[in-house]
């Protein structure tokens, strides 16, 4: 704490101490003990327990099996962690505490000004000591006998300004808390955003993974049924080609024995057809001739033969199991903020 500083920027020095030994909490001037925050800021220790009790509802007491918890300085935002102990292992700040005391010493011993207690404007020697409930306003003890407030319900002061004191203060703890609730929130659910999308990146790679040994898979087999049709195809092919041969090696002899029976047929004499010799084509006999005619006697294919019928595949069904695929129904997750949401809305 900057104590130098502050009294230098304002022309009382007193006043200027005054100000640096407040509490943000309370509002009011340090109570022993005062403990000193990691971040060098300074709270009363009930407030800080006040703080750290709202923000760690569920921590128990000191001694606790549970471990620590942590709130957040309500100066800077800084977030103190604490151990098992709570509040009360927190360094005490012994100077702040010896610096209230020579305050407060000092303070006494000052004579008390005129100016520096609100005075009633209707009644100008009369101090403010008194506050009409009634009309909710602070008044004087002049104004409750003889003045407005005559007829007006009355309190102490003190007692309407500790009252609503502590209820401000009970009303800052709870917005602190509050803030806290909110932040750790936020916190959830920018981790929760990130998990998501990690775990949404990790689910993409393992479904294309899977999706990519598929079909691998429906190529391998695909190459395999390739492999089959192509062999019926060349054991087919083979013999039909070895028919065409068998089929042409015929033709020619057949067309040889035409040729030759077209020459004896050119022969007019009987004594010279029936006398032909070599090197003239023999002539050939009848039986040969209706033989060739025939068409001899080869093997032949069957009907359908070359169909490819039978290495037909229904697909079907897996378009079908294709179509249906889809995620598999995950159980229902628990609540993830414990009703944290809820309580933000309250």
């Amino acid at each position: 704490m900057d104590f130098q500083a502050g009294i230098l920027r304002d022309g009382s020095p007193m006043e200027s101490l005054e100000k640096q030994l407040i509490c943000p909490i309370c509002l009011e001037m340090f109570s022993k003990p005062v403990v000193i925050l990691p971040c060098q800021h300074n709270l009363c220790r009930k407030c800080a327990n006040d703080v750290f009790q709202a923000a760690n509802p569920f921590w128990q007491s000191r001694g606790s099996v549970i471990s620590g918890g942590r709130f957040r300085c309500p100066s800077c935002r800084h977030e103190v962690l604490l151990d098992r102990h709570g509040v009360y292992g927190l360094q005490r700040n012994l100077l702040v505490e010896n610096i209230i005391d020579i305050y407060k010493q000092e303070c006494s011993s000052r004579p008390l000004k005129k100016g520096e207690h609100p005075m009633c404007k209707e009644h100008e020697d009369e101090r403010i000591n008194i506050y009409c409930v009634t009309c909710e306003v602070p008044t004087c003890s002049m104004c409750k006998v003889f003045g407005a407030h005559k007829d007006c319900e009355v309190a102490p002061l003190q007692t309407i300004f500790q009252g609503q004191k502590t209820e401000l203060n009970n009303c800052i703890s709870m917005l602190v808390a509050g803030n806290d609730r909110i932040q750790t929130i936020i916190s959830q659910l920018e981790d929760s955003c990130r998990s998501t999308e990690e775990n949404s990146e990790a689910a993409k790679r393992e479904l294309c993974a899977r999706f990519d040994a598929l079909s691998a898979l429906l190529e391998e087999k695909k190459s395999e049924l390739l492999q089959r049709i192509a062999h019926e195809q060349g054991d087919k092919t083979s013999f039909v080609q070895g028919l065409i041969h068998q089929y042409k090696e015929q033709l020619e002899k057949s067309s040889r024995l035409v040729e030759t029976a077209i020459q004896a047929m050119e022969e007019t004499g009987g004594a010279a057809f029936l006398m032909v010799r070599p090197p003239n084509p023999p002539i050939p006999p009848p039986c040969q001739i209706v033989e060739a005619s025939k068409g001899g006697r080869l093997e032949k294919i069957e009907h359908g033969y070359e169909s490819m019928d039978a290495f037909s595949v229904s697909l079907d069904h897996l378009a079908e199991a294709i179509r249906a695929l889809d995620f598999d129904p995950a159980e229902e997750d628990e609540e993830y903020f414990d009703g944290a949401e809820e309580e933000v809305e309250e």
